[in-house]
């Protein structure tokens, strides 16, 4: 990976409107798919609007993320994630095996109790008790999110010249799930143009890449996100009502490097606290991400080795719990 140690301002996403993407216009995906081709190619992220979550419903779900964090820590605690049940509150996350400035909520589909689950990286949800409305509206901003995805998805099919359905069979039972993030106010924050792993102060989260297929993002005003481009840390201004999207690891193995899946990090915060919501589209835990056939031939020969999403997201959670060992990467599966 490039030395990432320059910085400019501000990184001017593309806006993508996606209305009439939900509604099974077949005009509307392709004029979708015709927007998102240059952002996915040339950074693999963008703003969206039209998604039909509305300001309202933004508010909601904001308001029970607040109340949530700012719960005692004795009641945090009693949700507090393992290894065995990776959803949950946790104050400990690690970036490329260092520390992050951030404290974090995950859950994933309701499961019954004592459900079995197919991976550590995986859980049972954990909820603060007697706080039913928190619930329902995280619940329900997971439901919303779940609703954009997958028709993102099949519109970004298209933008490569495929089917629309061309990934379908790998999201049959897709194990998704939603973080919360807080990042408090820092005392001590890295600088913008900080390098990598920066030499004084802290990083909200450090450097990487998305796992899964793609990420949809809700966040406040304060901003701090940072995507790195052409040997630059570039900030990204948040635009009120809109979701930002950035694609996965998934997806740049899909597409065989058509479509990429960007570095990103963010700032830890000086003087206001910082509330994000990443959602993670991720695939089924039986998929096998390759580069799809169709884009392949004599000129353009797979540039990846069949990848196991399952044993990919189980080495990518346990490095983030804990350090445990190097930090998977598409690139160990990369041929020649």
């Amino acid at each position: 990976m490039r030395d990432t140690t320059r910085h400019t301002n501000l990184a001017e996403l593309d806006v993508v409107d996606l209305s009439g993407l939900f509604d099974g216009d077949t005009a509307a995906v392709g004029r979708v798919a015709a927007r998102l081709e240059a952002p996915a190619r040339t950074l693999g992220a963008f703003h969206i609007v039209g998604h039909g979550i509305s300001r309202e419903e933004l508010g909601r779900f904001e308001r029970a993320m607040r109340v949530l964090f700012d719960l005692p820590i004795a009641e945090k605690q009693a949700m507090r994630r393992s290894r065995d049940n990776a959803w949950g509150w946790f104050d400990e996350e690690l970036t490329k095996n260092r520390p992050d400035w951030k404290e974090i909520f995950d859950f994933g589909a309701e499961r019954s109790e004592g459900e079995p689950t197919p991976a550590h990286s995986d859980g049972v949800n954990r909820w603060p008790k007697g706080q039913d409305e928190i619930r329902r509206e995280l619940v329900a901003h997971y439901r919303r999110c779940e609703r954009i995805a997958r028709p993102l998805v099949r519109a970004l099919c298209v933008a490569l010249g495929l089917e629309a359905g061309a990934l379908d069979h790998a999201m049959h039972d897709h194990s998704s799930f939603l973080r919360l993030n807080r990042y408090a106010a820092c005392p001590e924050p890295a600088p913008a143009d900080a390098p990598q792993f920066p030499e004084r102060g802290h990083l909200g989260v450090h450097h990487h890449t998305d796992a899964g297929v793609l990420t949809l993002l809700y966040q406040d005003d304060v901003g701090g996100l940072q995507f790195e481009r052409d040997g630059f840390f570039q900030l990204v201004t948040p635009i009120s009502g809109a979701l930002t999207v950035n694609l996965g690891d998934m997806f740049q193995v899909w597409s065989n490097d058509r479509f990429q899946s960007p570095v990103h990090r963010v700032l830890a915060p000086r003087e206001r606290t910082r509330h994000s919501a990443p959602f993670f589209l991720n695939p089924a835990y039986d998929a096998v991400a390759e580069p799809l056939a169709p884009l392949l031939g004599p000129e353009t020969p797979a540039r990846y080795r069949p990848l196991p999403w399952a044993h990919f997201r189980e080495q990518r959670s346990a490095g983030d719990f804990a350090d445990y060992g190097a930090e998977i990467q598409i690139s160990d599966y990369r041929i020649g």
